[in-house]
């Protein structure tokens, strides 16, 4: 490999290099402005089921460090989901200039979309989910049984809920990028309508709590999204075809004038 060839490669992993220390810089500050209110955030998190505890019971901590460490590491992870549109940004940064002008146009607001979609499965879960699983847990303890959930797995649990919601509202992104890249086609994705339903309906039973209404709070918002990426991937799909056919015009265009 020549030095020549190797310029380019040292450019981008410079580049690289300078977008991760600005996502970690950002995660940081946005750190060090909520480390004072950790144990308010963390009393934010577990609203929803002390509010359907039993009059005066409470949250345990079973380890010594627990109650100063388990706030810390949710505000970790609050720092992190804070700063995600500012890490999309570092990645679109990184990745705009091996684009097309046309193509920069098109995953811009798929950027976007997917913080707002990732933001909206967070909320969704924190306040429809939360209180009727809670609610479900709480209301089927077997009599002589008291409830005194440990705070670090708490934590454990809302984050994964968090996490599966937010991923599970990214459907329309996932399907739009499917269909752009050409691995599935809108009319073959509509052909499988039953089969993504009782599939939405699968995922609802394993992400939510064993009773028919938390799996359809689930299941129907998914196939609802499921449904407006099929709608948004034929936008998509139409933009790329014509700019793809403009493309090849002006290509053949310039031949005939070339050979001329």
């Amino acid at each position: 490999m020549s030095v020549d060839d190797t310029q380019p490669l040292i450019s981008h992993l410079i580049e690289l290099r300078k977008r991760i220390l600005n996502s970690l810089i950002t995660i940081l500050v946005v750190f060090l402005a909520l480390v004072y209110f950790s144990n308010d955030i963390y009393r934010l998190i577990a609203a929803p089921l002390m509010e359907q505890l039993p009059k005066g019971a409470n949250m345990i901590a079973t380890d010594v460090a627990s109650p100063f460490f388990t706030p810390i590491k949710l505000t970790i992870m609050v720092s992190v989901f804070v700063s995600a549109p500012v890490i999309l940004y570092q990645v679109w940064a990184f990745i705009a200039p091996a684009l097309y002008k046309h193509e920069r146009r098109l995953i811009m607001p798929l950027l976007f979309s997917s913080s707002v979609l990732f933001y909206s499965g967070m909320l969704f879960a924190y306040f429809v989910v939360f209180p009727l699983a809670f609610g479900f847990f709480v209301n089927t303890v077997p009599p002589g049984v008291v409830i005194s959930t440990d705070i670090s797995n708490y934590l454990s649990f809302v984050m994964a809920l968090f996490m599966a919601f937010g991923i599970s509202f990214e459907v329309p992104i996932a399907i739009i990028l499917l269909c752009w890249s050409g691995a599935v086609t809108p009319d073959s994705l509509k052909r499988k309508r039953p089969y993504i339903l009782v599939g939405t309906f699968v995922v609802g039973m394993l992400l939510t709590p064993p009773d028919i209404f938390s799996q359809t709070l689930l299941a129907v918002p998914m196939y609802l999204l499921f449904e407006l990426g099929i709608l948004l991937s034929q936008f998509y799909i139409g933009k790329s075809g014509k700019r793809k056919s403009a493309n090849s015009e002006n290509e053949s265009g310039r031949d005939t004038s070339d050979n001329s």
